[in-house]
């Protein structure tokens, strides 16, 4: 049984409310990649400044769909996004980061015949100028990455690329960073250093949006956190709130969430 079966969807009064000035938000965004089959039905999010927001949910709930939504990559048949108070529906993905949105791809998210320091260069393309102060910046979140800059990123360890993939996000000093599903595939050592990366990439000063399948982990973590069932809103408060709630536990982290 879904939230959405068991009528518990958000109430929208109340998250437009909330949401006031926020730095990022969508409402009611229908999406989808085939005509007339939508896998976003009224989805609603907001993020404010410097928070770092979780979105869980199960499988084909629409997350993944979400974040390209908010980043260009779907097309939104109807609803709003805004960044800033700006309309920013429907702008393409190259617009999105010179507004300072960054994107990190669940899978072919780095060149791999391209080294370490190549792929962050290409990070900073638009403002190329701004490469040693940036370079600097992630290098002081991923240390890692200044040891390995001449090492083809091809050959780097799944944890090591996904370094590799926010490194380069981050090199377009994005205020709001979009991060689908960074644990994904690592072991779980390294899926604990994602999530301690995202932290600190949020510490720094960046708003973060993450989808995750390792539920109870992200909650852990996340200001905020929604839960997304049949693309809409199912639940949303605290991740310290969801993560003890009766019904988000029945329904979603006795089958997502991984100790």
């Amino acid at each position: 049984m879904s939230a959405a079966d068991s009528n518990v969807i958000v109430d929208r009064s109340a998250h437009v409310a909330a949401a006031g000035q926020a730095l990022l938000r969508c409402d009611e965004l229908l999406a989808g990649y085939l005509p007339g089959v939508n896998i976003l039905n009224g989805a609603d999010l907001y993020v404010n400044d410097g928070e770092l927001i979780g979105i869980i949910g199960p499988n084909g709930a629409g997350k993944s769909t979400l974040l390209k939504a908010l980043f260009g990559l779907v097309e939104v048949r109807s609803g709003s996004i805004t960044l800033k108070g700006e309309n920013i529906t429907g702008l393409k993905a190259h617009a999105l980061v010179e507004r300072g949105v960054g994107f990190v791809p669940q899978t072919n998210n780095v060149f791999p015949s391209l080294s370490v320091e190549e792929n962050l260069e290409m990070g900073a393309f638009q403002t190329p100028k701004k490469f040693k102060e940036r370079f600097e910046f992630v290098c002081e979140i991923f240390p890692a990455l200044l040891e390995r800059r001449k090492q083809r990123a091809g050959s780097l360890s799944g944890g090591e690329r996904q370094m590799v993939a926010m490194g380069r996000a981050l090199m377009t000093e994005p205020s709001v960073l979009l991060l689908d599903e960074p644990s994904a595939g690592l072991s779980p050592k390294l899926q604990d250093l994602v999530f301690i990366q995202a932290q600190q990439i949020n510490r720094a000063g960046v708003t973060v949006i993450m989808v995750e399948q390792n539920a109870r982990r992200c909650l852990q973590i996340c200001d905020r956190g929604y839960v997304l069932d049949q693309g809409r809103n199912a639940y949303t408060a605290t991740g310290k709130e969801l993560i003890k709630d009766p019904k988000v536990i029945e329904l979603y982290l006795g089958t997502l969430a991984r100790a």
